[in-house]
C-alpha cells in the first residue's frame, strides 16, 4: 500500500513510522522542509509527497491543523487517484468535513473524517513513535452509514496504526463529544496553571497535580484553533463548568460544610458511574 501523509508533527510522524514498520510505502509531507528531511534520513518515509506521488497513494492523511488540512486537499484533490482514500486527523469535524466531502464527490476519491484519540502533551516528529496508536480509539465520520464493504475497507487501511477501536459518530455529535472530552479540559487545566500559587508547587504537589496540569502545556497556534472553530459547544460547557464551580466556591464563602460535602459526593459517585 502507498501511504500519503501530509504533516509530520507527533500524529502524522507517528504513522509514518507505524506504516513503515507494517512494511509500507510512505510518502511524506511537511510545511517545515527540515523536518521532512529528518524523516526521511530518519527512514520514518520513503520519500516527499509531492505532485509526482500523490496519485500513486491508496490514501493519504491529513495530519495538520483544520485550515491547513482543508487548504491542503483544496489544492491537491485534482491530482489525487480516484477510489483512494483521504482520512483527516483533526480535533473538530464539522469545519473539516463540511469542506472536504464535497471536494471527494467532485474528484471521484473516498473522504473519511478521522480523530485519532491518542498523543502527548510533547509535540512534534521528535516525539512521534510507531506505537502511539496502539489499542487507542479513533473517531470516523464517514461519507455514508450502510456500506458494510465500505467499512471493512476502512477498517484494512487503518488495520497498521493499531488502532483498538473504531467510533462511527456525525461530525455535529464528534464536536459535541470532543468539547467537553478534551477541548474543555486542555482549557481547564490552562487556566488552572496561572494561579500564582504555582509557581511555589516544587514539593507540595504529587499526582493530582500533574494529572490536572499535564495537557496545560499545549500547542497555543493548533488549540486555539480547534477551540475557535467548536466554539459553540465549548461555550456552553464552559457555562456548566462556571456555573457547577461557583456553588463549590459559594459553599465556602458561607462555611456550609453540608453542601460542600453534597457536592463532592455528587461528583465522586458521578465520576463512577461514567466510568463504569
Amino acid at each position: 500500500m502507498n501511504v500519503g501523509i501530509a504533516g509530520l508533527g507527533l500524529i502524522g510522524g507517528s504513522l509514518a513510522k507505524a506504516y513503515k514498520l507494517a512494511g509500507h510505502n510512505v510518502y511524506g509531507f511537511d510545511a517545515d522542509e527540515a523536518i521532512l528531511s529528518f524523516a526521511q534520513v530518519s527512514g520514518a518515509v520513503n520519500g516527499v509527497l509531492d505532485d509526482n506521488t500523490i496519485n500513486s497513494c491508496d490514501v493519504i492523511f491529513l495530519a495538520v491543523n483544520p485550515v491547513d488540512a482543508v487548504v491542503y486537499l483544496e489544492n491537491t484533490a485534482s491530482k489525487i487517484k480516484k477510489d483512494s482514500f483521504v482520512i483527516d486527523c483533526c480535533g473538530v469535524k464539522r469545519f473539516v468535513c463540511s469542506r472536504c466531502f464535497p471536494l471527494a464527490l467532485q474528484y471521484g476519491f473516498i473522504f473519511v473524517g478521522g480523530h485519532p484519540m491518542a498523543g502527548s502533551h510533547k509535540a512534534g516528529f521528535k516525539n512521534s513513535r510507531e506505537d502511539l496508536f496502539k489499542d487507542a480509539s479513533i473517531i470516523l465520520v464517514p461519507p455514508v452509514y450502510d456500506d458494510p464493504v465500505l467499512f471493512g475497507k476502512i477498517e484494512e487501511i487503518l488495520k497498521p496504526a493499531g488502532f483498538g477501536h473504531l467510533t462511527v459518530s456525525t461530525a455535529e455529535k464528534h464536536d459535541e463529544m470532543i468539547a467537553f472530552s478534551s477541548q474543555m479540559a486542555h482549557v481547564v487545566s490552562n487556566a488552572f496553571i496561572k494561579s500564582p500559587t504555582a509557581r511555589g508547587h516544587k514539593g507540595f504537589s504529587a499526582g493530582s497535580y500533574k494529572d490536572l496540569t499535564r495537557v496545560a502545556q499545549l500547542n497555543a497556534d493548533m488549540w486555539s484553533q480547534l477551540c475557535m472553530e467548536n466554539g459553540d459547544f465549548l461555550i456552553h460547557e464552559l457555562d456548566v463548568f462556571i456555573e457547577e464551580i461557583t456553588r463549590y466556591k459559594d459553599a465556602l464563602a458561607q462555611k456550609d460544610n453540608d453542601t460542600l460535602k453534597k457536592l463532592l459526593e455528587e461528583g465522586s459517585r458521578i465520576k463512577k458511574e461514567t466510568d463504569s
